[in-house]
């Protein structure tokens, strides 16, 4: 069994958003900083060198990598912010309403917060924040 590898750190969320390159992102990340407090209740933790989290859930993967890792965070990448809101029953039903956003298996990819709907990434947050794993 392996363990997983991003686990939480004690470096500081502002510093990391405040270096952030590109101008849009930055304040993006700090909105989400913002909402995802807001949401959860939690502190901001640096999760890695990149993500920003909110709170924690254990897991296990079918590989048998065991871990905790953020219940809700985000990671605001050169090409785009990349959200981690979890699995959740409504998940789809949201992400159909959300408004321009990619997406993988466990990832959500926005370019800018101006190209989805705010409310429904609220909704996303809240969903995940509870339910999600």
């Amino acid at each position: 069994m392996t363990t997983n590898k991003t686990q939480p750190t004690t470096a500081s969320v502002e510093q990391f958003l405040a270096q952030v390159e590109h101008p849009v992102r930055r304040q993006d990340g700090f909105t989400l900083l913002q909402l995802m407090k807001r949401i959860s209740g939690q502190p901001a933790v640096m999760w890695g060198p990149s993500i920003v989290g909110f709170g924690a859930h254990e897991y296990t993967l079918a590989s048998g990598t065991t871990g905790t890792i953020c219940q809700i965070g985000f990671s605001p990448r050169s090409n785009a912010l990349v959200l981690y809101l979890g699995s959740f029953s409504q998940r789809q039903a949201l992400l159909d309403q959300l408004g321009k956003h990619r997406r993988s298996k466990g990832c959500i990819y926005v370019n800018r917060l101006e190209d989805i709907q705010m409310p429904v990434l609220e909704a996303l947050c809240e969903q995940a924040y509870l339910h999600g794993n």
